[in-house]
C-alpha cells in the first residue's frame, strides 16, 4: 500500500485523481484533504489538462465520509478548523477554470457526498448509495452538504436527507438532480471518459465562461445574473476559439480548439 493518499495519471489532456484509501474506504482525514487541496491546484494552473474526473480506489467506495478516528477527539475548535479545510477544498474544486467530473464508484456518504458535491458533473455506478448519515453520529454536515445539496436537489429531499441520515441509491439520487447520470458498475470508467473527452475536445474558454456564469451568476439575482451571461458572452468574441468554431461550423468540419 502506497504511503500517499492520492494516485494521480493523466490521459492526454485529462487528469485523474483517486483518492487511494481503500482499506479506510477512501476516508477523508487531514492529510487527504490537504493532498486533493494541492492537486486541485495543480490541476487549474497546468494548461496541457482542460478536464479532472475525481474518483476512489477500489469497487466499494467514491468515498464513504469523514475519517471519523480523527474526527471523534476533536475540540469545539478542531471540529470548526476541520469543517473550513473541508469547505477550503469543496470551494477550490467548485470554482475551478475547468469541469471536473466525480466518477461515483461506490459509496459517497457525509464528506464523499459533499466531495461529489462540489464537483460541475457527477457519473455515478447504480450499485452506488449516496446519504449525508452525519445525524447518526450526533453532527450536521460540515463541508457544504447542508448548502449545496440544497441547491441541486431542494429543501425537500435535501431535510429528508440530513434529518433521516438514510442512504439513497443512485437511481434515486439521479431523480432528484444530485447526479447527473447512472450508468451499470462494470461500464462506469469507460463512460466516464467518454464525457470527460468529450469535454477535452471543447472550447476550454468556453467551458471557464460557463462554469463562471452558472457558478457566479446562479447566486445572484436574475438581472445580475443575465448581467453576468451577457459579459461572459461578449468576452467569448475576443477569441481564436470562437472564430474557429464558428468557421468550422460554416465549412461544416470538426473544430479544433486551442484555448485562445
Amino acid at each position: 500500500m502506497t504511503d500517499s493518499p492520492l494516485a494521480i495519471s493523466d490521459h492526454g489532456s485529462i487528469r485523474r485523481i483517486t483518492v487511494n484509501r481503500p482499506d479506510k474506504l477512501n476516508a477523508l482525514n487531514s492529510a487527504t484533504l490537504d493532498g486533493l487541496l494541492v492537486a486541485f491546484e495543480n490541476a487549474a494552473t497546468n494548461d496541457s489538462i482542460r478536464v479532472v474526473v475525481l474518483t476512489g480506489a477500489g469497487s466499494k467506495a467514491f468515498v464513504a465520509g469523514a475519517d471519523i478516528a480523527e474526527m471523534a477527539d476533536l475540540r469545539p475548535t478542531d471540529g470548526r478548523d476541520f469543517s473550513l479545510r473541508g469547505q477550503r477544498l469543496m470551494r477550490r474544486i467548485e470554482t475551478l477554470p475547468k469541469p471536473v467530473i466525480a466518477m461515483v464508484n461506490g459509496f459517497a456518504l457525509g464528506g464523499g457526498l459533499e466531495l461529489a458535491m462540489a464537483c460541475h458533473l457527477r457519473i455515478a455506478a447504480d450499485s452506488a448509495k449516496l446519504g449525508q448519515p452525519e445525524i447518526n453520529l450526533g453532527l450536521i454536515p460540515g463541508f457544504g452538504g447542508t448548502q449545496r445539496l440544497l441547491r441541486l436537489a431542494g429543501r425537500s429531499a435535501t431535510l429528508e436527507l440530513c434529518l433521516l441520515g438514510a442512504p439513497i441509491d443512485a437511481t434515486r439520487a439521479a431523480q432528484l438532480g444530485i447526479v447527473n447520470r447512472v450508468f451499470a458498475a462494470a461500464d462506469l470508467d469507460a463512460e466516464t471518459m467518454k464525457i470527460a473527452e468529450q469535454l477535452a475536445q471543447a472550447a476550454p474558454l468556453a467551458l471557464r465562461g460557463t462554469l463562471d456564469a452558472v457558478n457566479v451568476g446562479g447566486e445572484c439575482g436574475i438581472e445580475e445574473g443575465l448581467q453576468y451571461e451577457t459579459a461572459q458572452f461578449g468576452l467569448m468574441f475576443s477569441t481564436d476559439d470562437m472564430r474557429e468554431g464558428t468557421r468550422a461550423f460554416l465549412e461544416r468540419r470538426k473544430p479544433v480548439f486551442n484555448g485562445r
